[in-house]
């Protein structure tokens, strides 16, 4: 493994954060998830690889472009999933004090 395919996975996962972001617009939380997946195991194999690896100048440049892309991607992305999950978080919580309510007082047993 070389300079290059440390740049080409930092590519690769750039793919994929933008695919995600795409799938987060259309609220497809499946294939949301199905990218995640991909993207973290190429962060994984990106971790392992890039430690005994020196880049040049140009690929420094090409890998800081690809993170800062990564990043916004994360934020828009996180943007347009947080409401949700905090709705989802919101009705589980309710649930779960429901159930302690109809526990404690013996409703519907």
């Amino acid at each position: 493994m070389n300079g290059d395919d440390v740049i080409a996975i930092y590519e690769s996962i750039s793919l994929l954060t933008d695919q995600m972001l795409g799938a987060a617009h259309a609220a497809d939380w499946e294939l949301l998830a199905t990218l995640e997946n991909q993207c973290g195991q190429h962060i994984a194999n990106l971790r392992i690889c890039e430690e005994n690896i020196a880049l040049t100048q140009v690929q420094r440049d090409r890998k800081v472009v690809f993170i800062t892309k990564i990043l916004e991607d994360d934020r828009d992305i996180r943007n347009l999933t947080e409401p949700g999950l905090r709705k989802l978080s919101a009705l589980i919580q309710s649930n779960h004090t429901e159930r302690k309510l109809l526990n404690t007082y013996g409703i519907g047993s």
